[in-house]
């Protein structure tokens, strides 16, 4: 005769009532919500039409996702703000910008552009064609920066490509000049570590030398390839977990949650769904 285990019971471990949640916590939780999405908080119907929304379905896990995709998607006019999906990726946009370039205003981005086809325009006048090019590279890579706001939004590139944009630019270099700050820069800002002494080395002189070495388990010659490789890497995903986690609930995520997530952050790179994943949780609410 096979052994029955016991049953455990667990005392005072009963399902949370959601529907009891006072009303100052419900409208915190969606105060919250429009200040680290759209930057603002709600205006009064939107925050009765919210609150009352979510008691309505108990506050349930689904109503609360449901609610934080309005603020990420929804493309109805909103006076001020065009859309909550317009004020999401300008958030997040600058956001992004804060991150890796000290919050440089379009201003700033704009300002270094026309500095760099002035030069541009400078050299090809002269006949000084390479240094010409160099300028239009340095141009055109300012624009993209400005550009993955809009491509972004239009779902044309995804939030890895952003990253990329925002380090691949002379706004970046100037911040962390020369090649030796630019490689713990890079490691620092995206994977919150310093490279080991053999990364270190290896992408030195990949840029700096231009010569073929391995980093993340792929090989590459150059600043492009750097770039792309540090970017492409599982650490990267990683970072932009821990990166969510910080702004959003002040801590790093366990080894758990990491795990979880990148099962299907790092598939799909849905930046968008994992900060709901956060964001729906009864710790960001305060529940």
């Amino acid at each position: 005769m096979s052994c029955q285990k016991d049953v455990l019971i667990i005392p005072n471990n009963n399902a949370p009532n959601y529907s009891e949640i006072p009303t100052v916590l419900l409208e915190n939780y969606v105060n919250r919500l429009y200040i680290d999405l759209i930057g603002r908080e709600p205006l009064d119907d939107e925050m009765d039409v919210d609150v009352q929304f979510l008691r309505d379905h108990d506050v349930s896990l689904e109503s609360r996702d449901s609610l934080i995709f309005k603020l990420q998607f929804d493309t109805l006019y909103i006076a001020g703000d065009s859309s909550y999906k317009h004020a999401y990726f300008h958030r997040l946009y600058d956001m992004v910008k804060v991150r890796l370039i000290e919050g440089a205003s379009n201003g700033d981005v704009l300002f270094y552009m026309s500095n760099h086809y002035a030069d541009y325009e400078v050299d090809s006048v002269a006949g000084n064609i390479i240094q010409a090019h160099k300028h239009l590279i340095k141009y055109y890579r300012l624009k993209y920066v400005i550009d993955s706001e809009s491509e972004y939004y239009d779902g044309l590139i995804n939030i890895k490509e952003m990253h990329k944009r925002m380090i691949n630019n002379s706004i970046y270099d100037v911040i962390n000049m020369n090649t030796f700050n630019f490689v713990n820069a890079a490691f620092d800002n995206l994977l919150f570590r310093y490279p080991t002494q053999n990364e270190f080395n290896n992408s030195y002189s990949m840029i700096e030398d231009k010569l073929p070495h391995t980093i993340f388990g792929y090989s590459g010659s150059n600043k492009e390839d750097f770039i792309n490789l540090i970017c492409n890497s599982r650490e990267f995903y990683e970072g932009v977990i821990n990166w969510s986690y910080l702004t959003l609930l002040a801590r790093t995520p366990t080894t758990l949650e990491t795990d979880f997530l990148m099962n299907d952050f790092f598939v799909t790179d849905d930046f968008h769904k994992l900060q709901r994943y956060i964001m729906k949780t009864d710790e960001y609410a305060h529940f």
